[in-house]
């Protein structure tokens, strides 16, 4: 059974940085490497993890250059055979996730396995407010903005060392680039797995209002172009009207 590096990424977190580590802990799979990148913060984060964190294997705790270079420095300390982002505002749906995760991959000899996430409201996070379905990503679908739900996207190590970490030159899209640069050329084993597997809250830097949607799809086009793969300003925002059926599922 495949060890499962878990990395969190957290800065100012102390209103949810406990429910993300007992999420983690309460994973039934055997072989969990739990690591934990703080980045400096002063809200009380840090003493919240050294409090709820007995079975974190690693903690960083220091100034970054933006949230793909705190996922970078978890990445270069990994050493599981799967790697996975969990972070602070986000929560694992059951206690079975990374087993499932463990055993599919296991079984299938797959470099990469998705599923959805779930949005849930800040303030109230047993209330589901729109289901991130992965289930519509294929590599062929990557120029019209489509990308798996990062925090249910499950990578063999090997896929990293092959094609690289996050570029931090991105600030809210780096991990669609990163999609786009591994998916693209079709040369992974992969599939998507038809259930939530993390609850994420909202207000992150993704769901941030209009001008970081705005920024995301400059940013998606961007690496589009930059990976070679053909596509226009229309194409990404076409698939919108089928995002909002999210809300309604």
């Amino acid at each position: 059974m495949s060890q499962i590096s878990v990395i969190t990424v957290a800065f100012n977190a102390a209103d949810s940085i406990a429910d993300t580590l007992a999420s983690v802990a309460a994973q039934t799979h055997p072989d969990i490497e739990h690591i934990v990148v703080d980045g400096a913060s002063t809200d009380g984060t840090l003493a919240l993890i050294e409090r709820h964190g007995k079975h974190v294997a690693r903690l960083i705790s220091e100034p970054d250059k933006g949230i793909y270079d705190a996922m970078n420095k978890g990445l270069r300390v990994a050493t599981g055979d799967v790697i996975g982002f969990l972070n602070a505002d986000d929560v694992y749906a059951d206690t079975g996730v990374l087993a499932r995760v463990s055993m599919i991959m296991e079984q299938e000899r797959l470099d990469a396995l998705f599923g959805d996430a779930e949005f849930v409201s800040h303030d109230r996070p047993v209330r589901p407010l729109r289901r991130y379905s992965s289930e519509r990503f294929r590599s062929d679908r990557i120029a019209w903005g489509w990308m798996p739900a990062h925090p249910a996207l499950f990578l063999r190590r090997h896929v990293y060392e092959r094609f690289g970490v996050f570029r931090t030159d991105y600030r809210i899209a780096g991990d669609f680039e990163l999609v786009a640069r591994i998916f693209h050329g079709d040369t992974l084993k992969y599939r998507h797995m038809p259930e939530v597997l993390v609850r994420m809250r909202t207000g992150g830097i993704s769901t941030g209002g209009w001008r970081n949607t705005l920024q995301l799809n400059k940013e998606v086009l961007r690496a589009c172009q930059e990976n070679g793969i053909p596509t226009s300003l229309l194409k990404i925002l076409s698939k919108y009207p089928a995002k909002l059926l999210e809300f309604l599922r």
